[in-house]
């Protein structure tokens, strides 16, 4: 694994970079014999401590904002938490999920067995909105189920809340889960993908943040480039690069 962190955006404020799949942001529980973090990563690169403002999912790549200071990572906490933070994710999902939409479903909170252990456990659902826009469609070779073929979408999500897990819960609520996630997605297919086009991911990318600069009001969009398996299985599903082009030059 390479310990060397893509850094997208840097100034005496604010930092991010293109967190790679499969890193963990932080020492945790969830795996304690791991020993390579994305805080100590990028502590050591820069010489400098991090202050986390947001997450991703371990699985998740892109776009990952850090403060260089407890006041500005405060500051812009507070930016994601009033919904001030626009994102912008691709995903890879099963099916063909057409057109544009919303989806507005209340998601209950997932909790931590051992984190969470004495949190309340019977709140109600929170309020959840995603956005989701079709960018392209294939149908491949590839017999799964009944049918001599599947069916995949290229798809931009847009989460207007940030409730955990959302868009993973939101794609499988739709009935189009997300290629590669364990938890929420189709099991057949994540094996048959990972088999077939030696695609081992979780296909949810974070491309783009943008928000207000807590220091100099300028509006800040960091754009996070597509990593080498990812940009191999969209070779793979024949998706011309017309079609990828609308992710702002993403792809080189």
């Amino acid at each position: 694994m390479n310990k060397t962190l893509d850094i997208l955006y840097q100034d005496e404020y604010i930092i991010a970079i293109n967190k790679p799949a499969g890193w963990l942001v932080h020492r945790s529980w969830l795996d304690s014999k791991e020993k390579v973090f994305i805080m100590q990563t990028l502590r050591d690169q820069i010489n400098q401590h991090v202050f986390t403002i947001h997450r991703l999912d371990r699985p998740t790549s892109g776009v990952l904002l850090f403060a260089l200071s407890s006041y500005i990572a405060r500051i812009m906490s507070e930016q994601f938490q009033q919904y001030r933070v626009n994102k912008t994710y691709h995903a890879v999902v099963r099916g063909y999920l057409l057109g544009q939409g919303c989806v507005d479903y209340a998601l209950t909170e997932v909790l931590d067995k051992i984190a969470d252990k004495f949190a309340n456990k019977d709140k109600l659902p929170q309020s959840a909105v995603s956005y989701y826009r079709n960018i392209a469609t294939t149908d491949v070779p590839l017999a799964i189920s009944r049918y001599p073929s599947s069916r995949y979408s290229l798809v931009e999500l847009r989460p207007e809340t940030g409730r955990k897990h959302q868009l993973r819960r939101h794609m499988r609520h739709l009935s189009h889960p997300i290629v590669g996630d364990s938890s929420y997605g189709d099991l057949r297919h994540n094996r048959a993908i990972a088999k077939h086009y030696n695609c081992k991911r979780l296909m949810l990318h974070a491309s783009e943040l943008s928000f207000v600069h807590p220091v100099t009001k300028k509006q800040i969009k960091i754009l996070a480039p597509w990593d080498r398996q990812w940009q191999q299985l969209m070779q793979q599903f024949n998706w011309p690069k017309q079609h990828t082009d609308v992710i702002s030059g993403l792809i080189n």
